[in-house]
């Protein structure tokens, strides 16, 4: 009988198992139903958010052969469905910045530069599995974060400019009908005027077709030097096994300098900006680090270029419309299908699209990125603790912009930080030494609120002002009217 009947430990697996499939079934039912339902044009607009700073390095890299165009396609899509599905946001996929720039001025190998990506991300995965992520994340104050972010965009405006000023000047002799300064303006005019329709206009498709169909006549008309043009094909990827020295000369010459950027602005300052715009979608700062070390310890391995999440990427394909995942899925399909079926013939196509068009568009992600920085003070009502902050906040953007390190710009923003608290901590109040400004306006904050508190109840509700602007209250017609007259 024994035999027959399933014992209480079977039975339970298999409900178990049942329960599972259960789970599984219906969260891919929801995953579809939501596909379908949250599809629109502006989540394919905002998915070519990021191209101005995927493009520029994709394509400098490339043409060196210091990276595999081919390989850095197809891995670069398979991330971005990966993190979609894992992050359920649009988590963007892009170059590692620091590498890539020491990696063209010492004209590094390509396993000098697959080493420097595969031993960062080895330390960041390590950060996260370990959970010490969470300490760099606990004792580092708000105010440094959104330093970090500012800074961030401070540095993209002005890499944005260089950008541009690749193309030819108004008019006047060598004027360059293909990459000038006309394209720019207009492209800026186009995202300015729609700036806040991003959701039903997609502005990033119709600057990005602009500069595509730019780059079409340009290739076929007037190609530069020793062009590569687009062929179909089925390209394959191998695979590339860095030396020790490779490795040892890409971590000491790339990677060092890389790993406070990717910490800090991809992994912390990523997550603080994630859950802004996406509250209801928390992204878990160690989940940010072990899902950037499987990109590279993967992806290199095939020529890849080192790929990290940022910060200015995501808030870029937010401006530009992506709201779910949707936008970066349908950007890694892409993807994968242009690196499996053109792969590096690729190049030349990018190689003429427009610089001034690019330019605009990576201005965009830093303009949105810095616009982050307005809530470092959001919640705290203390002018003495939101003067403090500020001053956190700007020292940390003023030196990583000035020392164009991230690494410098957040020690210099926690010294100022330490500063502040020790004082208030040991040596009373940080105003005691101040020109009385702070303590005039805290003294006008308590006047306010002693006015408000003195109001009917009645009107306590249509005066409740929750911003940081402060508003003095205002006589209705009718009170005006009551009053005495002198």
């Amino acid at each position: 009988m024994a035999d027959v009947l399933p014992t209480a430990t079977a039975t339970s697996a298999v409900h178990q198992d049942s329960s599972y499939s259960t789970r599984i079934k219906e969260n891919v039912k929801e995953r579809l139903t939501s596909f379908r339902s949250d599809f629109r044009l502006g989540e394919l607009s905002g998915s070519l958010g990021d191209l101005g700073t995927l493009l520029p390095i994709l394509l400098s890299l490339s043409l060196t052969g210091q990276v595999d165009l081919t390989a850095s396609l197809i891995f670069g899509g398979v991330w971005n469905i990966v993190t979609g599905i894992v992050f359920r946001m649009p988590m963007c996929v892009q170059p590692m910045k620091s590498i890539a720039a020491i990696a063209l001025t010492n004209k590094m190998s390509m396993g000098s530069v697959m080493g420097a990506g595969m031993s960062v991300s080895a330390f960041i995965m390590v950060l996260g599995l370990t959970r010490t992520i969470y300490l760099v994340k606990r004792y580092t104050p708000i105010a440094v974060i959104r330093g970090i972010q500012l800074g961030t965009a401070v540095s993209f405006a002005g890499k944005a400019a260089d950008l541009i000023k690749q193309a030819k000047s108004f008019g006047g002799e060598g004027w360059d009908w293909a990459n000038n300064y006309e394209w720019a303006c207009v492209t800026f005019i186009i995202v300015f005027l729609f700036y806040y329709r991003s959701k039903r206009i997609p502005t990033a498709i119709i600057i990005f077709m602009m500069g595509l169909i730019i780059a079409f006549i340009k290739l076929y008309t007037n190609p530069p030097d020793k062009v590569v043009y687009p062929k179909i094909g089925i390209y394959t990827v191998s695979t590339i096994v860095p030396t020790p020295e490779e490795f040892k000369h890409g971590f000491l010459s790339a990677g060092l300098g890389q790993i406070p950027l990717t910490a800090l602005n991809s992994v912390i300052a990523l997550a603080a900006l994630a859950n802004d715009l996406f509250p209801e979608k928390p992204a878990g700062t160690p989940t940010i680090a072990v899902s950037i070390g499987a990109m590279n310890l993967i992806g290199c391995f095939f020529g890849s270029i080192p790929f990290c999440h940022g910060s200015g990427g995501l808030a870029a394909q937010y401006r530009f419309g992506a709201r779910t995942e949707i936008s970066i899925i349908i950007l890694g399909t892409l993807k994968i299908f242009f690196g499996l079926f053109f792969g590096s013939s690729l190049s030349g196509l990018i190689q003429c699209f427009p610089t001034a068009i690019l330019g605009v568009m990576l201005f965009v992600s830093g303009i949105e990125l810095g616009a982050v920085a307005r809530t470092v003070n959001d919640g705290v009502h203390d002018d003495v603790k939101r003067h403090a902050n500020f001053i956190v906040m700007i020292t940390t953007a003023g030196m990583l912009v000035g020392f164009k390190n991230d690494g410098i710009g957040f020690l210099g923003g926690m010294v100022v930080a330490a500063c502040f608290y020790l004082a208030a901590r040991f040596g009373g109040s940080i105003d005691e030494d101040n020109t009385g400004v702070m303590a005039q306006q805290q003294q006008d904050q308590n006047s306010y609120a002693a006015t408000q508190n003195s109001l009917p109840a009645t009107r306590g509700n249509d005066d409740e002002d929750q911003s940081s602007i402060r508003k003095v209250p205002v006589e209705t017609e009718q009170e005006q009217q009551q009053q005495p007259r002198v």
